[in-house]
């Protein structure tokens, strides 16, 4: 895998936290906080899955 660096969490009140990374190329990754060892890398992929979170509840807004 990558070597990704990641940002600080985002997170809301009482919510999942994500966190956004990026490797050495440039590439983007994105992960639920503690779950970083399965980004998603694609972007579509990891858009929907953001989407999802919101309308489950799991997360309350995209930063």
């Amino acid at each position: 895998m990558a070597d990704i660096t990641w940002e600080d969490p985002f997170c809301a009140e009482g919510n999942n936290c994500f966190r956004i990374g990026t490797d050495p190329t440039g590439n983007a990754y994105i992960a639920v906080a503690g779950q970083e060892e399965h980004p998603l890398v694609d972007s579509r992929e990891a858009l929907r899955a953001l989407i999802r979170a919101v309308k489950a509840g799991e997360a309350d807004h995209l930063l």
